[in-house]
């Protein structure tokens, strides 16, 4: 499976920088970023073969050659020590701590810009891309997958993926309403295909969580 950003560099990376909109300067739905990271990581370990499908839940097969303390290898060791559990379980599992690793690995790899302050008591982080064409080709290349009538087969690997996983999470870059998610619906599906059961798990999970955010009054 092709990589995105530049070659050898994981999901993950390329899911974070699609995040970004440039318009505004800002990420979007950073509240569900974390799980769209794990959703990535995941994705990439079964499609290797580290992680098998065993009735919706992931099972460790293979350790990767990943980077120790990465958010791949910090997954597939927790799988790998745990009972079976659901795709879903390990989307929300420690979703935040996901959005750090992959922020602090772009920030070292000196993609993105962190920038830190406070106004009044309150921390506040501003992220930015240092290299904005990059995020730019990738909604590109995502919301061709996503929109054009191509077909599915025929699309990069990585691309595909990535187009399922970020649709399915609502992601406001390519998907900036749930119209056109509805839209869309038959193409999502078969992007997802080869990765069905995290697409399908990311996308119940990021409802259930916007779910509870609005049931629980914060909008």
């Amino acid at each position: 499976m092709q990589t995105l950003v530049h070659q050898d560099e994981p999901l993950t990376r390329s899911a974070f920088l699609l995040a970004f909109d440039l318009r505004k300067q800002k990420l979007v739905n950073r509240g569900r970023l974390g799980y769209l990271l794990r959703a990535a990581a995941l994705a990439e370990l079964l499609l290797a073969g580290h992680l098998a499908d065993d009735a919706g839940k992931a099972r460790a097969v293979s350790p990767p050659k990943a980077r120790e303390g990465s958010l791949h290898a910090a997954l597939w060791k927790d799988i790998n020590a745990s009972r079976p559990r659901s795709w879903g379980r390990w989307i929300s599992k420690e979703h935040a701590q996901a959005f750090r690793l992959v922020r602090d690995d772009l920030a070292a790899a000196r993609l993105i810009r962190v920038e830190r302050r406070r106004i009044l008591l309150f921390p506040i982080e501003h992220i930015t891309p240092r290299k904005p064409y990059v995020s730019r080709r990738l909604t590109e290349r995502v919301g061709r997958a996503l929109r054009s009538g191509r077909p599915v087969a025929r699309v990069d690997g990585g691309v595909r993926v990535l187009a399922a996983l970020s649709a399915s999470a609502g992601l406001k870059t390519v998907m900036p309403s749930r119209g056109e998610s509805r839209l869309r619906e038959d193409r999502i599906h078969h992007l997802s295909m080869p990765v069905e059961p995290i697409a399908t798990a990311l996308r119940k999970t990021v409802e259930a969580a916007t779910g509870a955010h609005t049931h629980g009054g914060g909008g």
